[in-house]
């Protein structure tokens, strides 16, 4: 059984972490991104389909293609953050399924079934992106997700040729106190929740 984790970590990956909005000038390596994805991918999704699949956009050329599908209040987020990631859907990802799940035979649970196909491909890549931003945050990285973009621009411009439909885009980096605003409402247990 698991020891619950210090408070120091909690307030790391939660009760003071921030959704940032601008960052210092310092990169992000290949070798973060990458234990970012080590990290992520052991977070759980039904059947183990791992449907999202990661844009890490980090040059000038891509930065700017990907901004130019965004709200205006996000442009200048994506073009100050070291990179940017946008976290995609196969929605073939049941194609994987008979690698990633040999339990069972999966991919008959979804072939021709597109509703299904929908809502396991959005539900369990949210998941993922979740797990993206836990894992930046105990890597000591800050993040900033958004959904205030155009995803059928960001599509054609990303996953043209594709079965990976867009779903959310986060930026990572070491964020600038100055961008944060001041902490939102959270709501106690009884708020919003029951126990029955």
């Amino acid at each position: 059984m698991a020891a619950p984790l210090d408070d120091l970590a909690l307030d790391q990956l939660f009760r003071t972490a921030r959704s940032y909005n601008g960052y210092t000038d310092k990169p992000v390596s290949h070798d973060q991104m990458d234990a970012i994805w080590e990290l992520m991918k052991f977070g759980p999704t039904s059947a183990n389909m791992l449907p999202a699949r990661l844009i890490w956009v980090k040059s000038p050329a891509a930065k700017e293609k990907l901004a130019g599908a965004a709200s205006a209040a996000n442009k200048a987020k994506i073009m100050s953050a070291p990179v940017t990631v946008i976290v995609g859907m196969d929605m073939e990802f049941y194609e994987q399924l008979p690698e990633l799940f040999p339990p069972a035979d999966a991919r008959s649970w979804f072939v021709g079934n597109d509703a299904l196909i929908e809502l396991s491909a959005i539900r369990n890549s949210s998941l993922q992106g979740a797990y993206l931003i836990l894992a930046a945050r105990a890597l000591g990285l800050d993040t900033g997700p958004m959904s205030g973009f155009d995803n059928a621009a960001v599509d054609a411009e990303f996953f043209a040729g594709t079965s990976i439909k867009s779903n959310f885009i986060t930026t990572v980096g070491y964020g600038e106190p100055s961008s944060v605003f001041g902490r939102l409402p959270r709501p106690a247990f009884d708020r919003f929740n029951s126990i029955r």
